[in-house]
């Protein structure tokens, strides 16, 4: 069997599991070859299919996410590591980069809470030269992904275990330019994708009844961790930005919308409101 021949066998297999069947099967073969999907399409399809190309296929039969299997995905056009126990960076959240990039274009110190791979921080400090950044994360295994994350791409960035629901954890922070999160926003009840409920980790995803648990823990302390002038920008579900700006407002920040490439409410960016 031919390389090209097996994309289309693990297509059709992957047709009932996955609304990207097809693209899935050349990420996995790609990964099975050795090279990139571009490469795999250009120059492999006449090759022989590698050995173990189909235990790739069966774990995306069992719903484990592509980016799971093969230990990467990209982000904000970087490559980052990824594994079970991290939630997998997805292309909504770039709506944040683009964000806090053009509110804080001339940022120099960049906090980002719950930086999970460091998907967030790497992209800002890519964009940002002279700049260095913060990820705070409570999980050790999400932590030690993304420093190695930052280390790789040879990014000015540190990653700090803390849990912001403890008394304390942001004391010897200090105070930043710009501040992003995408935090934990999913409702507790909320259905999901067997890929993200089995395999993602909750503690990334899920907030309380209404998915606003999170906010209520953080936005409260942001001013203590923004400069005079420092911005904030955080994701939200879809549904939430009523809520979250009210959440900002009673902090007393002004808060503006920012739309995902869908159109859908995806990030809201703070900033001190002006008193009059």
């Amino acid at each position: 069997m031919t390389v090209g021949e097996a994309i289309r066998a693990a297509a059709a297999r992957l047709a009932g599991v996955s609304d990207t069947a097809r693209l899935d099967a050349e990420l996995l073969l790609a990964h099975a070859v050795g090279t990139t999907r571009s490469g795999m399409l250009l120059s492999c399809l006449r090759d022989p299919a590698p050995a173990g190309w189909d235990r790739l296929v069966e774990q995306r039969t069992r719903h484990v996410p592509v980016a799971y299997i093969v230990g990467r995905q990209e982000f904000w056009g970087l490559d980052l590591a990824v594994a079970p126990g991290v939630l997998i960076p997805r292309a909504d959240s770039e709506t944040i980069v683009r964000a806090a990039l053009a509110a804080r274009p001339d940022a120099r110190r960049v906090l980002d809470l719950g930086t999970g791979s460091g998907a967030l921080l790497a992209a800002l400090l890519s964009e940002l030269p002279g700049a260095t950044g913060i990820g705070v994360e409570a999980s050790p295994a999400a932590a030690d992904v993304a420093a190695n994350n930052l280390a790789q791409l040879g990014l000015p960035g540190e990653v700090v275990l803390r849990d912001w629901n403890r008394p304390g954890w942001r004391a010897d922070l200090g105070r930043f330019d710009l501040v992003v999160s995408n935090p934990p926003y999913v409702e507790d009840d909320a259905a999901l994708a067997p890929e993200v409920r089995d395999h993602e980790p909750s503690a990334a995803l899920f907030a309380g009844a209404d998915g606003l648990d999170a906010y209520r823990v953080l936005i409260p302390q942001t001013a203590a961790l923004l400069e005079p002038d420092g911005v904030a920008a955080f994701e939200i579900g879809h549904t939430q930005a009523a809520a979250v700006t009210n959440l900002a407002e009673e902090a007393g920040f002004a808060a503006a919308l920012h739309h995902d490439l869908a159109g859908r409410p995806r990030c809201l960016v703070l900033a001190r409101a002006v008193v009059r």
